[in-house]
């Protein structure tokens, strides 16, 4: 069965991506960006595409990093004992 269909395996993909995109801005912070860094006092930046998906999924993954940590070892159990 597809993972669009079933709610756990979405769940699941989803938090892959979180941490996925999290760990690659760690290891390339710029990597998103386009090669650009953010300077004090300019307009934001915009991120079009999937470029700026991935870039809205990293920040969340570097922000709520304990609880993305914790459904991460949640989902592991769940995936593990439940089914």
């Amino acid at each position: 069965m597809s993972a669009i269909f079933d709610f756990s395996s979405l769940l699941t993909v989803l938090l892959l991506l979180i941490c996925t995109c999290a760990y690659v801005r760690d290891m390339r912070p710029t990597i998103f960006d386009g090669g650009e860094v953010q300077e004090p006092g300019k307009p934001l930046m915009k991120r079009p595409g999937i470029s700026g998906i991935l870039w809205k999924l990293s920040r969340i993954g570097e922000r709520l990093s304990p609880y993305v940590g914790a459904s991460c070892a949640i989902m592991a159990l769940h995936l593990l004992f439940f089914k």
